[in-house]
């Protein structure tokens, strides 16, 4: 068995914006991310907070106001963030958060 251990940065990896290369990747040129918006049904929401929890970029969190359920749906927070990775969908047991793919922006060099 073979341990391999990377001392690149202690820096938390987040996005494409937060990532220090020790090297400039031969296909930077080639890489982009997809962008999605998120849109929220409040009055679906229950508040379970799985979405808010998982979301890799952090862009929801739970809001201040209530729906009719008497629940704090979540919010966006930075829209233009999201990576469409639809991870808040998917996890959302009442189908109050859904993704709809707004298309790829290249990587900054």
């Amino acid at each position: 068995m073979t341990l391999v251990l990377c001392i690149c940065s202690t820096k938390k990896i987040i996005g494409e914006r937060d990532m220090e290369f020790w090297r400039t990747p031969l296909n930077v040129a080639d890489v982009s991310v997809p962008r999605g918006k998120v849109n929220v049904i409040d009055d679906r929401c229950k508040g379970c907070g799985y979405c808010v929890e998982y979301c890799p970029k952090g862009i929801l969190e739970l809001s201040d106001r209530f729906n009719v359920k008497g629940y704090h749906p979540p919010t966006v927070t930075d829209p233009e963030q999201c990576v469409d990775c639809k991870l808040c969908e998917m996890l959302c047991p009442e189908f109050a958060v859904w993704v709809v793919s707004q298309g790829e922006v290249a990587i900054e060099s």
